[in-house]
């Protein structure tokens, strides 16, 4: 049974990109080689690894097994890189996070920011993902770190309790709804919405939420950022929904209005989960700890208690 660890690293990446090419790509190799690598694996281990089907490389019943036992690897090659950094300066830490769209873009970017400031030999790679789907996610090794909205019925995880954020409607001055204390959603979906991008969770969130209220919504155009979002709201393109800890301070002078909303699932219990059994390298350790002190983060909580 001959393959290399370059063989299990390109079947890694077909395996998360569901593509050949895109795999080759994310090892630096062509497409050919990449053909030529895979069926070589397949030969050593004696089962087919993937199915091809309009979707794409799908993983057969034993390519599922044999993906476990090769983020098992890859995370005990990480674990060890981490233990022997202190002898070789060259190596460094790399740590992956997922997390949905209010709390990437309300705390866990600027935290990230200073954390990997303050540690130069360690890098990351952040993906969003919706609240519901991230849970699976970290205990499938899809990544190191996963923060998400709401509770999880998911065992395997140490969860601890993040932080608080509220989900608002933003709305222009001199908007019919401007003066309103407090609006529901189902008031708010008569009105043209200016959404995130199509793939956002934020934008899965308001869609699922508007067909569960029963109403369509009225996407009036998708942006590529929050603040991309408040900006065509100041300038009358619609409304939004978005978490608060995206909206500026003294947001009257930016040409909108703050709306709460009446519904209990507007306030949103933000968790940050590890797996349970994974022996964390210290720079994840250290991440997780960073994410959780940081004082504008602990505020939020500090307020809910």
């Amino acid at each position: 049974m001959r393959y290399e660890l370059t063989d299990l690293r390109l079947f890694l990446e077909i395996a998360r990109a569901r593509n050949l090419s895109v795999g080759a790509s994310a090892v630096h190799i062509t497409a050919s080689s990449a053909s030529y690598r895979l069926k070589n694996l397949e030969q050593a281990l004696g089962v087919p690894l993937f199915v091809r089907n309009p979707r794409g490389m799908e993983l057969t019943p034993a390519g599922d097994t044999v993906l476990a036992h090769v983020r098992e690897l890859f995370e005990g090659i990480e674990r060890m890189h981490a233990e022997v950094r202190r002898f070789n300066a060259g190596l460094k830490g790399h740590v992956r996070l997922m997390a949905n769209s209010s709390a990437l873009n309300g705390f866990v970017t600027a935290s990230l920011g200073r954390f990997l400031a303050l540690n130069p030999d360690i890098d990351a790679d952040i993906e969003e993902r919706q609240s519901e789907t991230i849970p699976a996610a970290i205990l499938a090794r899809e990544a190191d770190i996963g923060i998400f909205a709401g509770g999880t019925g998911v065992d395997g995880l140490a969860v601890h309790h993040y932080a608080m954020d509220r989900l608002v409607l933003v709305v222009p001055e001199g908007h019919p709804l401007a003066g309103v204390q407090e609006v529901r959603i189902g008031a708010a979906l008569e009105f043209d919405f200016v959404c995130m991008s199509r793939s956002s969770s934020n934008f899965l969130f308001l869609r699922d939420t508007a067909q569960r209220a029963g109403r369509p919504l009225r996407a009036r155009l998708h942006a590529h950022s929050f603040e991309a979002v408040l900006a065509l709201v100041a300038a009358g393109a619609g409304i939004a929904l978005v978490p608060s800890s995206i909206v500026p301070h003294g947001a009257d002078r930016h040409g909108i209005a703050v709306l709460p909303l009446a519904e209990d699932w507007a306030m949103r219990a933000l968790h940050l989960v590890v797996r349970q059994d994974a022996r964390l390298p210290p720079f994840v350790e250290a991440l997780v700890q960073f994410l959780l002190d940081d004082p504008s983060v602990a505020v939020t909580r500090e307020r809910a208690a």
